[in-house]
């Protein structure tokens, strides 16, 4: 029985393609598309992952689409209009689109804001599409950032955030920015700018030339158990040849959603510093692989020193858009102040008569 579902899970792709394109593979042009990489999407790759033969417009980075599902359907399941003719017929190169596959989310998508600004593509780049456990917080970022000023992101959030740049070089927009309901926290090996702000992720390179040519997860994880411990983080923050690196949380969802917005609960502090936020306790170290993706390893319990755990669930004052707590708090504020200033205030208007009092005694 697991034989015959391994074997129908193999031929998956080639029923698809069947049902999609009644004509076979071998119609279009483009001979034994599906892999588990770009090995057999070599008709099209032999032009499309060469920059010298190809413009910058339609080049493919073999290596960073090798990784996707994409990849594995192959080119011709989205490119479905390519025929034997070209590239001398310049056909158009598809007439599927992505909710033929992603019907939830791009229905979940059209009701967002951003629907009627940028496509699916404006964040996407469907050849180098990646999994979000393999994607970091500031890439996630970096997609934001083609759109929205950071200055002016930070200056909107500065109004009533504290902290601002340390929250915004944190938290991954879209921990905010989207219905998500389970978050962790990612750590990265980054190197020190400008003290501690600005901490920017190391990248695969350097990264490498730092392991000396080890595997790169060895910089921390010395004991090469796939597993991160406390110590080995110690070890590696007070390690001298390290001075200039250290560890880089980011706070990131689970799941993000596709209705990008803005979500009245994330204007609370407790939202992220509540008591009894377990969830966000779970932390993985990203290390980043030379295709462009991170790939994460276990971090023991307590490696953010419980800091997302600070803050006790309750009202704080300015912490919240709603405008009549706020004026609640105040009242409440300024009534407790006024019995101490108060009593202060008349025992120094009395301060001469409990004088006089004290000369006649």
């Amino acid at each position: 029985m697991k034989t015959r579902i391994m074997i129908l899970q193999q031929m998956l792709p080639l029923l698809l393609t069947l049902l999609l394109f009644p004509g076979g593979a071998a119609a279009s042009g483009v001979a034994d598309t599906f892999s588990d990489g770009v090995s057999k999407n070599a008709g099209c790759i032999k032009c499309h992952g060469d920059n010298k033969a190809v413009s910058a417009r339609v080049y493919i980075d073999p290596l960073k689409l090798g990784h996707t599902t994409h990849a594995r359907f192959g080119c011709i399941t989205c490119h479905d209009a390519i025929t034997t003719a070209h590239p001398a017929v310049k056909a158009v190169a598809r007439t599927t689109t992505c909710g033929d596959c992603h019907a939830d989310v791009t229905v979940e998508y059209s009701r967002s804001p951003h629907a009627a600004k940028v496509s699916c593509g404006g964040c996407h780049n469907p050849h180098q599409v990646s999994e979000l456990v393999e994607v970091s917080g500031d890439d996630l970022n970096k997609q934001c950032n083609k759109c929205h000023s950071m200055i002016k992101i930070n200056a909107s959030h500065a109004k009533w955030l504290p902290q601002t740049d340390i929250h915004l070089e944190s938290v991954a927009c879209v921990t905010c920015h989207s219905g998500a309901e389970n978050f962790i926290v990612n750590l990265y090996i980054s190197r020190k700018q400008d003290g501690r702000v600005n901490l920017v992720p190391v990248g695969y390179e350097e990264l490498k030339k730092l392991s000396g040519n080890n595997e790169l997860k060895t910089l921390i994880d010395s004991n090469n158990d796939g597993y991160v411990s406390l110590n080995e983080l110690r070890i590696f923050n007070r390690n001298e040849v390290y001075h200039d690196y250290c560890l880089k949380s980011m706070l990131t969802p689970v799941k993000p959603t596709h209705a990008f917005k803005t979500f009245e609960s994330r204007w609370n502090c407790t939202f992220c510093h509540g008591s009894g936020n377990q969830t966000m306790q779970t932390s993985f170290l990203s290390i980043p692989q030379k295709d462009g993706t991170y790939a994460r390893m276990a971090v023991e319990k307590g490696a953010v020193l419980d800091v997302l755990n600070a803050i006790p669930d309750f009202y704080l004052t300015g912490a919240g858009r709603n405008a009549l707590l706020n004026k609640i708090g105040l009242v409440i504020i300024a009534g407790g102040l006024i019995m101490p200033v108060g009593h202060g205030f008349l025992r120094f208007l009395t301060r001469k008569n409990r004088s006089d009092k004290g000369d006649r005694s």
